[in-house]
């Protein structure tokens, strides 16, 4: 019985442990006065600047409620267990038992909300799939992350629009622009920045030999705020073309896909979902402002890790995970170490066991897990 009491008395410490990490105390003391501001007779005189401390009210609560429900439930639970043990009631430390994987996994998703208060965490991003060289073989493994990140986007309820689609010579993409949208949705997909390599057996390959594909994804978080980013008219040159259909009555006659490069930095972007020519160059300025943004927040040091993780990962050059189909089964990420045999359901979307452990990883203060990876294979692209 002591073992039950010893495990409710750790998760006991990390409770209160991240009570001080998050400063509960302090946050409780600052609800207090923003809820006596909002009884004020005139609270509302400033509709604007009410709203703002209504939302930042919604904020803090979010974090001090469920830690103080958190406590108290495990405080309860150890008084229980102390009159059950005393009473040998055998039935009632057993349900006390099963409590305490529940208290650990609702302490767990506050460790992880913890490590989604990134500056960008909360927005939208624009995700860009582009295959390395090797032709067919990493433009269909292009394809597939796409099917895998548009399959996720549907069950964890986000929305997930194609800005620009290249279709690739035979099969696969040449390259795809999506904007996925949500809640926290950067804080979570900010994982997925880097290199992603393949090693299977090749459809393509009439003798069958075991090839190795590269597809990078960059992610980049859509600004609520773009004030501080100025591009002059100058700076940019503007392509037009047509856009992609289905052909016979859904060919695009008009060219209203639009094509932006930012001549300094040589970030190109391109959109094509829109109908009209203005609305995407609209829809494709705001991915240059955000991909523009994040350059220069990479140039700080200390917004870094915030943007991506390591220095490689913007880069491109950085191999964040490999999936492996033969001689055996595995997805394993690099940095993390998470591993799974289950690699169909990853590419049927089921990713979030990878993206909360590399939140988790975060906490941890980002371990060195790499190790040696298996499962090269001959063939394939190199990505450039």
């Amino acid at each position: 019985m002591g073992e039950l009491s010893d495990r409710y008395k750790v998760l006991q410490k990390k409770v209160e442990h991240f009570a001080g990490v998050v400063d509960l105390a302090g946050k409780q003391q600052f609800i207090a006065r923003l809820e006596a501001r909002m009884s004020d007779a005139d609270f509302w005189n400033d509709p604007t600047k009410a709203q703002a401390q209504v939302a930042e009210l919604k904020t803090l609560r979010a974090v001090t409620q469920p830690c103080q429900n958190l406590a108290k439930s495990v405080s309860d639970n150890m008084e229980l267990l102390e009159m059950a043990e005393a009473e040998s009631d055998q039935a009632t430390i057993a349900q006390i038992d099963s409590e305490h994987a529940k208290l650990t996994a609702a302490y767990e998703t506050l460790e992880l909300n913890l490590a989604l208060g990134g500056k960008y965490d909360h927005c939208n991003v624009f995700l860009r799939i582009t295959p390395g060289a090797g032709g067919t073989e990493s433009q269909d493994w292009g394809e597939i992350l796409f099917r895998m990140y548009a399959a996720h986007c549907v069950k964890v309820g986000w929305k997930m629009d194609v800005m620009e689609m290249q279709p690739g010579e035979g099969a696969g993409i040449k390259g795809c622009t999506l904007r996925i949208s949500g809640e926290n949705v950067y804080g979570y997909m900010k994982c997925e920045m880097g290199t992603h390599r393949l090693v299977r057996i090749s459809p393509f390959d009439a003798n069958a030999r075991r090839h190795t594909s590269f597809t990078a994804v960059e992610v980049t978080p859509e600004l609520d705020d773009v004030s501080d980013v100025v591009i002059d008219d100058k700076e940019l040159r503007v392509d037009t073309f047509r856009a992609g259909g289905a052909g016979g009555q859904h060919v695009n006659k008009t060219d209203s896909a639009v094509r932006l490069t930012h001549i300094p930095t040589g970030v190109v972007v391109a959109c094509q979902s829109e109908r009209s020519q203005v609305q995407n160059k609209g829809a494709a300025m705001k991915l240059l402002i955000a991909r523009v943004q994040q350059l220069k927040d990479v140039e700080r040091l200390d917004e870094l890790k915030a943007l991506g993780g390591e220095r490689g990962t913007i880069g491109w050059g950085h191999q964040i995970r490999s999936y492996v189909m033969m001689p055996y089964q595995m997805v394993k990420d690099l940095r993390t170490g998470h591993v799974t045999s289950q690699i169909q359901g990853v590419l049927d979307g089921d990713l979030q066991p990878f993206l909360d452990a590399y939140l988790r990883w975060i906490i941890a203060g980002r371990p060195d897990r790499k190790g040696g990876d298996a499962g090269d294979g001959d063939g394939g692209g190199v990505l450039a």
